[in-house]
């Protein structure tokens, strides 16, 4: 899925929702543990619920990876159940030297057929570029994440007073384009979002951060939209946890719902 495609399934679900698939076995109704594969029925009640109000689903590959075999077998069922028309994203953090990343980017692009993959950019170049050379794919690179430990190294300062994650910034963007490369960015940093923006103008973010952790949704438009839209905002707890009866994909439903309100709202304020 190109840019130009993603902006228009945005415009047209008035929506620039992600909704994050993290699930744990632990978590879901117990009901589901019944079937011959809780978590596929239970992202499949998810999607059948939410994919009106959503432009990408972003399956956190640990909680899969996790489950051993079985849980490869859930997420390439997901996968394949998501519609074509919805942005997917494996969020998998990998980066590793380039010929292991040839084959990350392989396994996710080829073999899975996901849209993108979130990769971490700290060995540099040759870990990124093979995700980058997979036509019509996207590289999700972390940047500024809103965990606790991000302040260990994304915030530390040159001596010329340049933070971490704005070299990072600058470095990768020479790298790929706006066509084929994302940033994440924490929606509980809303500080720092006018300043990634400004630094990279034209690309989209990953924003995780909204509902559970806090982050504010108006401060994530107000500083991170651009032309484009140019945001992608997770919610995974808040919508897919919202109630864990037989009603649960109901009320994720609801839960979806409002944020896209809110959104299409947001969209006509600074689009």
């Amino acid at each position: 899925m190109n840019r130009k495609e993603l902006f228009g399934h945005i415009k047209e679900k008035k929506s620039f929702l992600c909704v994050g698939l993290d699930t744990d076995p632990k978590k879901i109704p117990s009901h589901l543990l019944k079937e011959k594969d809780p978590v596929f029925e239970f992202n499949r009640q998810i999607i059948d619920a939410t994919a009106a109000m959503t432009v990408a689903y972003k399956p956190n590959i640990a909680f899969y990876e996790a489950l051993g075999p079985k849980g490869w077998e859930s997420l390439q069922k997901t996968l394949d159940y998501i519609p074509k028309d919805i942005f997917t994203i494996a969020d998998a953090k990998r980066g590793d030297i380039g010929n292991t990343s040839s084959l990350y980017a392989k396994a996710f692009f080829e073999t899975m057929d996901f849209d993108s993959i979130t990769v971490a950019p700290y060995m540099g170049i040759d870990s990124v570029k093979p995700f980058l050379e997979f036509e019509g794919k996207w590289v999700i690179l972390l940047a500024l994440t809103s965990n606790e430990g991000s302040m260990d190294f994304q915030l530390i300062t040159s001596k010329e007073g340049k933070p971490l994650f704005q070299e990072v910034l600058e470095k990768s963007s020479q790298w790929g384009t706006p066509e084929n490369l994302m940033y994440v960015v924490g929606a509980t940093r809303g500080e720092k979002i006018a300043a990634v923006r400004k630094t990279v103008p034209e690309h989209f973010f990953l924003v995780p951060g909204i509902g559970a952790q806090g982050g504010s949704l108006e401060e994530v438009a107000k500083y991170g939209m651009n032309a484009n839209c140019g945001l992608l905002v997770n919610s995974s707890r808040g919508i897919i946890y919202a109630d864990n009866g037989t009603d649960f994909a109901q009320f994720a439903k609801k839960e979806a719902s409002k944020l896209q309100q809110e959104m299409e709202i947001l969209l006509e304020k600074y689009l």
